[in-house]
C-alpha cells in the first residue's frame, strides 16, 4: 500500500520535483499536461467549465491555433473574449453575443432619447422661469403681460406672500405659453 502511494506521488511530480496538476483543458481532453501547455495559464484546473464551454463551441484545436498565433500579452484578453462568446453562444445559439450587443444598443438609444427629452424639459422650464421673472419684476415687460393683467397681478401677489397654489401656477403657465406662441420650445 505504501509503495502504491509513493508511485502515485512520483507520477504526479514533474522533473523539478513539484506536483503537476493538469489544467482544465488537459483534464477534459484526457491528455498529459506538459510544463509549457498553452492552455494551462488561461484554463486552470479549478475552472473546468470555462474550458468545457469554449471547447464545445470552438473546439480545442482551433483555440490552440488561435492562442499560438497571438503574442503572450494578447492571449489573456483573447481567452476572456472566447469564454464570453462561448457562454453567449450556449445561451443563444443563433445570435450569440450579438444579441447582447443589440440589446445594449437599444438601451443606449432609449437612454439618449430620454436624456434629450429631459434636457428639452429643462430648457423649457428655464425659459418659463425667465419669462415669469421678466413678467413679475420688470416694468419694461408690462406689454408682454397686458393680455392677462389680472392673472399676472394675482400671481405677483401670490409670489409676494409666499403662498403658491396650483390655480395661480397654472394661470402663470398659461400666460407664459401664450407669450411664446410661434417660438420653438427647444432646439436640437
Amino acid at each position: 500500500m505504501e509503495r502504491e502511494g509513493r508511485e502515485m506521488i512520483a507520477r504526479k511530480q514533474g522533473s523539478g520535483g513539484a506536483a503537476v496538476s493538469p489544467c482544465a483543458a488537459c483534464k477534459l481532453l484526457r491528455r498529459r499536461c506538459v510544463q509549457d501547455c498553452i492552455f494551462a495559464p488561461y484554463f486552470p484546473a479549478d475552472e473546468p467549465q470555462k474550458f468545457a464551454t469554449v471547447h464545445k463551441v470552438f473546439g480545442a484545436s482551433n483555440v490552440s491555433k488561435l492562442l499560438q498565433e497571438l503574442s503572450t500579452v494578447q492571449r489573456s484578453d483573447a481567452v476572456s473574449s472566447l469564454v464570453y462568446e462561448a457562454n453567449a453562444r450556449v445561451r443563444d445559439p443563433v445570435y450569440g453575443c450579438v444579441a447582447s450587443i443589440s440589446s445594449l444598443q437599444r438601451q443606449i438609444n432609449l437612454l439618449h432619447a430620454q436624456l434629450a427629452l429631459a434636457q428639452a424639459e429643462i430648457v423649457h422650464l428655464h425659459l418659463q422661469h425667465a419669462a415669469l421673472f421678466a413678467c413679475t419684476s420688470s416694468v419694461a415687460m408690462a406689454p408682454l403681460c397686458s393680455d392677462a393683467t389680472a392673472s399676472a397681478n394675482t400671481s405677483q401677489s401670490v409670489i409676494d406672500t409666499g403662498n403658491i397654489n396650483e390655480k395661480s401656477i397654472f394661470s402663470i403657465d398659461m400666460l407664459l405659453d401664450h407669450a411664446n406662441i410661434g417660438l420653438p420650445m427647444w432646439s436640437c
